[in-house]
């Protein structure tokens, strides 16, 4: 199951499952989109993997499925 995580690892601005601003790598690293486009120019900074947009869960999979409440933040991220 694809983890939905709750915020930009970048910059830690909130992304709800619902956002369509957010990218993923294949390891489900997170970033919004500003970040992603400018700061990392599309690549993650973890993994150097390729960042895309992350998929919106449906409503009734979200209610069984709920996204992560866990924030991921790494200042490394900015570099």
């Amino acid at each position: 199951m694809l983890e939905l995580r709750p915020n930009c690892e970048c910059c830690d601005k909130d992304l709800p499952p619902e956002s369509s601003d957010a990218r993923i790598c294949s390891f489900e690293c997170t970033f919004c989109v500003s970040c992603a486009e400018g700061v990392l120019a599309q690549c993650c900074p973890n993994c150097s993997g390729e960042l895309v947009r992350r998929p919106i869960r449906p409503a009734a999979a979200l209610a069984r499925h709920p996204a992560s409440t866990t924030r991921h933040f790494s200042a490394a991220a900015t570099r």
